[in-house]
C-alpha cells in the first residue's frame, strides 16, 4: 500500500520516469492516473457546461449542442495535430533526442496558431450561416448567434490546448497536461454562473457569458502551458532564440496530422449527421440527446486517458526498439479500460432517469436522454477497446489504418444505418442510437484484428 501511494504521489507530481523498462502496470498506472484526471476535468466542464445551460432553455442546450458538433471538426484539426506531435515527440523521447523533441513542440506551435487564427476569421463572420445549415430553429439562433461567435472565433485557445498537452504527453509529462487542463477547466466552472446569470458585479450575458467563460478559462490555460515550456524546467524546454521555422520537422507533423485529422474528420462529420437528424425530431428531443452525450463524454473522457496513456507507451517504447513491450501495454491498457467501462455501463443504465432528471423535468427531453443513455452504454465494452487500439496507431505514428476504419464504420455503415431506420423504419431517435452501437463495435473488432497483424511495429516516423 506505501508503494501504491508513492507511485499515485510521484504521477501526480509529474516526477520524470523511464517508461521503456520495469513493469508495464506501474507504467500504465503512472501515466493513467493524471490523464485521467486531466479528462475528467474536461468532463466536469461539459457536464457543468450543460447544467448552467439547461437552466436558461432548452433552446440555450440547443445551441450548445449543435455549436459543440461543429466545432468537433475543429477538435479533429486539434486532435489530428495532437496525434502527430505526441508520436513524435515520444519517439525522439524513446531516442534520448530531447532537443529534437523541443523542436518539434515549438514548430507544432507555429502550425497551430497560424491555422487557429484563419479558422476562427471565418467562423466568427459565418457563425449565424452555419446554426442555420445545422437545422437550428429561430428560438435557438436568437439566443445562439453570439454564443456561437465567440467559441467558433477563439478556436486557436482550443487547437493550442490539445497541441500542447500532446506535447507534454509525449513527453511523458502527463502532469502537467492534467494541471493545465484543469485550470482552464475550473476557471471556466466559476466564471460560468457569474457571466451566464450575473451575479454580484458581473451583467447578465446569458448563452454569451457561457461561451466566454469557456474562452477565458482555455485561454489562461494555454498562457499556463506556455509558461511552463518556456521557463525549461520540464523535459521539453523552449528557448526563444530557437522559435523559427523549420519546414522538414513542419511537413513531418502534416503527414501524421493530415490523416490525424482525416481520422477524427470522419467520425465528427458522421456525428454532425447524426446531430442534424436528431434536430429533426424537435428541439425537447435534441435537448435529451444532448444532455445525454455531455454525460457520456463525462465517462468516456477519463477512458480517453486511458487510451492516452497507452498511445505515449506506444511511441516510447518503439523509439526505444522494444516493439512488443509496446504491444503488452496496449493489451493491459484496453484490459483496464474494458473493466471500467463495464462499471460505468451498468450504471448509466440502471440510473439513467435520476441522471437525466438532474438537467430538465420536461418529459420529451427525459424520455429521449434516457433513451440515449441507455441504449448507447450497451457498447462501452466494445468502446473501451476501440480508443484504445485507435491511439495506440496514433502513438505509433500510424494515423492511416484507423481513418480507412472509421471512413467504413462511420461513413459507410453509421450514416446510412442511421437514416435507414430513423426515417424509413421510422424508429426515429432509436434508429440513431442503434446505428451508433453498432458501428463503434464494429469498429472495435476490425482494430483489434487488424492490430494484432502487427504492421504498426514498422512504422519510422
Amino acid at each position: 500500500m506505501s508503494n501504491t501511494w508513492k507511485s499515485i504521489v510521484g504521477a501526480l507530481k509529474g516526477e520524470e520516469q523511464d517508461y521503456t523498462s520495469g513493469s508495464i502496470n506501474k507504467a500504465i498506472f503512472l501515466l493513467s492516473i493524471p490523464m485521467m484526471i486531466e479528462m475528467l476535468g474536461e468532463g466536469l466542464f461539459a457536464i457543468i457546461d450543460a447544467f448552467y445551460l439547461s437552466k436558461i432553455s432548452n433552446a440555450a442546450a440547443t445551441t450548445a449542442g449543435i455549436v459543440e458538433v461543429v466545432s468537433m471538426l475543429i477538435y479533429s484539426l486539434a486532435v489530428g495535430l495532437s496525434i502527430a506531435v505526441t508520436a513524435v515527440i515520444s519517439r525522439r523521447i524513446g531516442e534520448n533526442e530531447t532537443e529534437k523533441a523541443s523542436e518539434v513542440a515549438v514548430q507544432a506551435i507555429l502550425l497551430s496558431i497560424s491555422l487557429g487564427i484563419l479558422i476562427g476569421i471565418i467562423g466568427f463572420c459565418y457563425a449565424e450561416q452555419i446554426l442555420r445549415l445545422m437545422g437550428a430553429g429561430e428560438d435557438v439562433i436568437a439566443v445562439g448567434t453570439n454564443y456561437a461567435r465567440i467559441l467558433f472565433g477563439t478556436n486557436v485557445v482550443i487547437i493550442l490546448l490539445f497541441v500542447l498537452n500532446g506535447v507534454f504527453r509525449g513527453a511523458g509529462d502527463a502532469m502537467m497536461a492534467m494541471f493545465s487542463l484543469w485550470i482552464a477547466n475550473l476557471l471556466n466552472i466559476i466564471l460560468d454562473p457569474l457571466l451566464i446569470f450575473g451575479i454580484g458585479p458581473f451583467p447578465e450575458m446569458g448563452t454569451t457569458g457561457a461561451a466566454l467563460a469557456t474562452s477565458i478559462g482555455r485561454g489562461i490555460g494555454v498562457v499556463f502551458q506556455l509558461y511552463i515550456l518556456f521557463r525549461g524546467s520540464r523535459i521539453i524546454k523552449i528557448i526563444w532564440r530557437n522559435i523559427k521555422i523549420i519546414p522538414s520537422s513542419i511537413i513531418k507533423i502534416i503527414n501524421i496530422a493530415s490523416t490525424g485529422f482525416m481520422q477524427y474528420f470522419v467520425a465528427s462529420a458522421s456525428w454532425i449527421f447524426l446531430s442534424r437528424l436528431v434536430a429533426e425530431f424537435g428541439t425537447d428531443v435534441y435537448a435529451g440527446y444532448f444532455y445525454a452525450i455531455r454525460i457520456i463524454l463525462f465517462a468516456l473522457l477519463p477512458a480517453w486517458g486511458i487510451a492516452n496513456a497507452a498511445a505515449t507507451l506506444v511511441g516510447q517504447n518503439l523509439g526505444a526498439k522494444q516493439a512488443e513491450r509496446a504491444a503488452t501495454s496496449v493489451w493491459r491498457a484496453a484490459h483496464y479500460n474494458m473493466l471500467f467501462l463495464a462499471s460505468v455501463a451498468i450504471v448509466f443504465f440502471t440510473y439513467a432517469q435520476p441522471i437525466i432528471g438532474l438537467f430538465t423535468e420536461i418529459e420529451p427531453a427525459i424520455n429521449s436522454g434516457v433513451l440515449s443513455l441507455r441504449i448507447i452504454c450497451l457498447g462501452y465494452v466494445f468502446y473501451a477497446y476501440g480508443m484504445i487500439l485507435s491511439q495506440a496507431f496514433g502513438g505509433a505514428g500510424d494515423t492511416r489504418t484507423p481513418t480507412i476504419v472509421n471512413l467504413i464504420c462511420f461513413w459507410l455503415l453509421e450514416i446510412p444505418l442511421a437514416y435507414f431506420l430513423s426515417k424509413l423504419l421510422h424508429w426515429e431517435i432509436i434508429g440513431v442510437l442503434w446505428a451508433i452501437v453498432i458501428s463503434e463495435s464494429l469498429l472495435a473488432i476490425i482494430l483489434i484484428f487488424l492490430f494484432r497483424q502487427g504492421k504498426w511495429k514498422l512504422k519510422q516516423v
